[in-house]
């Protein structure tokens, strides 16, 4: 039986969300990156070259962030949180939506660690929960390994005619496509409504807490 956290309705929204994130963070918080943390690496070592102490800072934060996100995520998928919570994904989405809701009401004026360090929590908590589409492997928070594949099974899909590979060509150019579209949407809603735009995010993470609650109703495991 197909669980929602494994299909690509799941996962398109979680990419849109994701795409938008980073072209909000980027605007609007500061010029860092909560969810791509390659990119933090490379600002701090940039930073620390010009001896821009502080700024490189600001980009070793949202770092340990993620890893303290990974570490629980990896405590919930262990299962000896079960018995204290009955619903851990959906709860996870919970928080998710719930954080960046609150982040939209702070200032600008708030250092920016605030807001960049539990985006970069809840992003991880994502990578390590949510990372499979049926049998294939994504990441829903970056481009580059969606985009690695994507090529790949192209090419093993057209060229050497796999039927599999194909549909894991759909796969990925939708993935693509979809964080596309959030970045751009991100980078024209931050233009537009600043710190606010945070928002549309959250309510597309609620909108996945919905899938949940009806494929449970469904009969559908969630």
């Amino acid at each position: 039986m197909t669980r929602t956290s494994t299909t690509l309705r799941f996962a398109l929204l979680l990419t849109v969300a994701n795409g938008f994130l980073d072209a909000y963070t980027y605007l609007a918080r500061g010029g860092v990156f909560a969810n791509v943390q390659t990119a933090n690496v490379i600002f701090f070592a940039i930073n620390m070259s010009q001896g821009k102490v502080t700024s490189a800072l600001a980009h070793v934060w949202p770092l340990l962030a993620f890893i303290a996100g990974v570490g629980l995520s990896s405590h919930l998928k262990s299962g000896r949180f079960d018995q204290h919570l009955k619903h851990p994904m959906r709860a996870t989405m919970v928080l998710q939506a719930v954080v960046l809701f609150i982040i939209g009401f702070v200032p600008a004026t708030v250092a920016h660690s605030y807001v960049t360090v539990p985006i970069s929590f809840v992003a991880a908590m994502q990578i390590g929960l949510f990372r499979n589409i049926g049998d294939f492997v994504y990441l829903p928070v970056a481009t580059t390994g969606n985009l690695m594949r994507l090529v790949e099974a192209g090419y093993t899909g057209y060229v050497d005619r796999d039927q599999t590979a194909r549909q894991a060509f759909g796969t990925y150019a939708a993935l693509t496509i979809n964080f596309t579209i959030g970045a751009t949407a991100g980078a024209f809603a931050t233009r537009a409504w600043s710190v606010h735009a945070i928002w549309l995010p959250a309510a597309v993470l609620f909108v996945t807490l919905i899938l949940f609650i009806v494929d449970e109703r469904r009969g559908i495991e969630p």
